[in-house]
């Protein structure tokens, strides 16, 4: 059993339960899944930039990225529908778990002049989104091998109803959020 699903069952849920009152175990929010994702605009011009964003993304999830396409076709951007257009990985379960626990402990503590997340980051049903301008941050990503740094969306998805819940759910796994 991982770390992070360890301590969701013996501190997080009597915690939730204690806070917001909960009367049965499986009232209490937990986590759902965690999408990875990374939008390449260049890949319009070079479909290369793709292959080495999916490249790297199954490297961060340790699961197989797959492509995305436009939904629809917008000119001013040379942008027609179907077209490959950025790449993503839906973690569920121990996947999403071992990976929060190292987003959490590792890797955001290598971000410079990191000083804890916002809790505005949450969308108003308790789910969080947050943005990171470059994957280098990453262990598994090796600098001498980036062609291009690029920035990518992690979203957490949560069974929470509010963004207390969400917020006071995460603060509790080890989410680094500002004071």
């Amino acid at each position: 059993m991982s770390r992070l699903k360890e301590k969701y069952h013996s501190e997080v849920v009597p915690a939730l339960m204690k806070e917001f009152g909960y009367g049965s175990i499986m009232a209490v929010p937990r986590l759902r899944m965690v999408v990875l994702n990374m939008g390449l605009g260049e890949a319009i011009q070079n479909i290369k930039v793709l292959d080495s964003g999916v490249e790297e993304l199954t490297l961060i999830a340790g699961q197989r990225a797959v492509i995305t396409k436009a939904k629809r076709s917008i000119a001013g951007f040379k942008l027609r529908e179907g077209m490959p257009i950025g790449c993503m990985v839906t973690l569920r379960r121990n996947m999403m778990l071992d990976f929060l626990d190292k987003l959490f402990n590792v890797t955001l503590a290598r971000v410079r002049d990191f000083r804890g997340l916002s809790d505005k980051v949450f969308d108003g049903r308790g789910n969080c989104t947050i943005g990171i301008k470059e994957h280098i941050i990453f262990p598994e990503i090796d600098y001498d091998k980036v062609d291009k740094i690029k920035g990518m969306n992690i979203s957490i998805v949560t069974t929470a109803k509010t963004d207390a819940e969400g917020l006071y759910l995460l603060k509790h796994l080890g989410m680094p959020f500002r004071n």
